[in-house]
């Protein structure tokens, strides 16, 4: 079973990531904004996949405070973890933000933060990990 790591300081939207993941996925979930817990998962090798929010706001990495482009940055330019696809949650959907985002960060893609289309979400997530 596919193994999705969710980085998302918001408990509401983190439970709801979880939830779709689980029941419509029926994928692995763990769900984090702990900087210490990523990075020991990220390390066992065993994330399949990472939906990151854009907009962390609590999130400590090797004694620095990241947001979800620093983080994806950081991960996309480990040799170890590199291959991992990387989809960025965000609420900024105004025009030409996410294709910033993608570039600064070195995500693979991006999905709108309220999730409103589950089936979206599910089928976005299959395609990587074809």
């Amino acid at each position: 079973m596919p193994h999705i790591l969710v980085v998302e300081d918001d408990k509401l939207t983190a439970q709801l990531f979880e939830i779709i993941l689980k029941r419509r996925g029926k994928f692995d979930v763990t769900v984090t904004d702990d900087g210490d817990k990523i990075m020991e998962i990220l390390n066992s090798g065993n994330v399949d996949l990472i939906i990151m929010d854009v907009s962390l706001s609590g999130t400590i990495v090797n004694g620095s405070q990241v947001d979800g482009i620093k983080l994806s940055k950081m991960i996309k330019e480990n040799e170890r973890t590199a291959k991992i696809p990387i989809i960025l949650a965000t609420a900024h959907a105004m025009r030409g933000d996410a294709e910033r985002f993608l570039e600064e960060s070195k995500a693979d893609d991006y999905i709108s933060k309220p999730i409103t289309d589950h089936n979206f979400l599910i089928e976005k997530i299959k395609r990587f990990l074809k």
